[in-house]
Parts: structure tokens; sequence; C-alpha cells
């Protein structure tokens, strides 16, 4: 596991990689972070691709600045499915797919506004598959999901900003033909798949506004099935 640094056209962008152990090469996926950035939380989930046989990448959108500073402009081309954002998450996963220890086949997996990011970014660019936790949707989301690769979703059923979302998905991906797994958990907030916290005065309101903190008992069922999708549709290890 280390720091690293992705070429993203004339510049260079900050990054973090977790190898598996063994020998390659590996299928690769490229991590979304949440609003709150590359942090230790986001980091520990690009290990645990790694320990499961996944050669991960947690591109810097924010290019180490402070999430503070950063996260507005980043939620602008989520949104807007265009901007120097979508530039780095491509060049994160063409730098992946050309390594040598990468069998080429990358899937992406977002949290949160990453999540939003990675479901346009399935159709957007060749990505293998794309897993989607608690992201907002795009505008007209069966047209602009429309070629998308297979997309696996988790959604809480008691977090009030995506209301209805999982099954407005669930009907844009089979309206637009794509292969698909959305769940959406009862009773569980915003961000239960991983241990993220905010910092204070943050973290009680967000418990409030957010659920967050509710529903972490489904988090196993939730990466069970990220990594049982991941495993059907990205590439098992070369055996050349």
């Amino acid at each position: 596991m280390s720091d690293i640094t992705i070429p993203a056209g004339e510049r260079e962008l900050p990054g973090y990689l977790a190898v598996p152990e063994g020998e390659g090469p590996w299928p690769g996926v490229v991590i979304v972070f949440e609003a709150m950035g590359a942090n230790e939380d986001m980091r520990a989930q690009a290990d645990r691709f790694a320990a499961n046989g996944y050669l991960a990448v947690l591109p810097d959108l924010y290019d180490g600045a402070p999430w503070i500073r950063c996260v507005t402009k980043a939620m602008r081309d989520m949104r807007s499915r265009r901007g120097p954002a979508y530039d780095h998450i491509e060049a994160a996963r063409a730098w992946l797919a050309g390594r040598d220890d990468c069998t080429g086949d990358v899937g992406v997996c977002g949290f949160c506004m990453g999540g939003g990011f990675a479901l346009v970014a399935a159709a957007k660019y060749d990505f293998q598959a794309a897993a989607v936790n608690y992201g907002m949707l795009p505008r007209r989301p069966e047209e602009a999901l429309r070629g998308a690769c297979p997309i696996v979703a988790n959604y809480g059923g008691a977090d009030p900003t995506l209301r209805g979302a999982a099954g407005k998905l669930e009907r844009a991906l089979g309206g637009a033909g794509v292969t698909h797994d959305v769940k959406e958990y009862p009773a569980t907030g915003h961000s239960f798949l991983t241990k993220a916290s905010l910092p204070a005065p943050l973290g009680p309101v967000a418990k409030i506004a957010f659920g967050m903190g509710r529903g972490r008992e489904n988090a196993a069922d939730g990466w069970d099935r990220i990594f049982a999708f991941f495993g059907e549709h990205l590439s098992e290890k070369s055996t050349t």
C-alpha cells in the first residue's frame, strides 16, 4: 500500500494504491471517495478491495487540497456529468488498466458523492462493473445510464436525502437494459457501508439529517453483494 501519482494530462494527480498479496495480474478498481476526501476511511476501502484480490486505486480528486475548499466544485462536476473530476476518474482508470499487474478489466466503486460519480462513469467510460453506494441519480437517469456497464447499488431506506432513489434507479436501469442489482435496506441511513465520521459540529447534524450510523449491521450483506457482482463481471486473475 503506497502513495502514488497518476498521470492526468500535463500534470500528475496524487493517489493511494492498494496491491493484493501474491502474484498478479489482478482486475482493478477505482475508488471514488465521499465528500470528505481521500481520508483514512476511504483508504481502508481500497485496502478492502486489495484483500479481496483487486488492484485498487484511490485518486485524490481534490489534488491534496482540504475538502472544505473543493467539495462544492466537485458536486457541481458530479451533477453536470462533466468537468475535471471526471477527467481524473478516467485518468485513474486508464493508468490502472495499463499497468502490467492489472488484467485490463477495471471496475469503479463510489460512496456518497463518489457514488454519484461512479453511476455516471459507468456509462461515460470503459469500466466493466460499477458499485454505487448511496449515490445521487443523474437527471433523466434512463437516458444518462444507457450503455452503462453492469451496476450493483446499495441504498438505505431511512436516508432522507435519497428517498425513493433505489426504486428510480432500478426502473431506469431496467428501462436502459443495463445488468444490475439494486437493493434498499430498510431502517438504514447514509454511509452504512463504512465507518465514516464527520468532525464536530457536523457529526451530530449528519446523524439527524442523513441517518448516518443507522443500519451498519447491513454492511456485511452489502459488501458480499459487491464482491459477488464484481467477481461475476470483472475478469479472473490471468493464467498466462
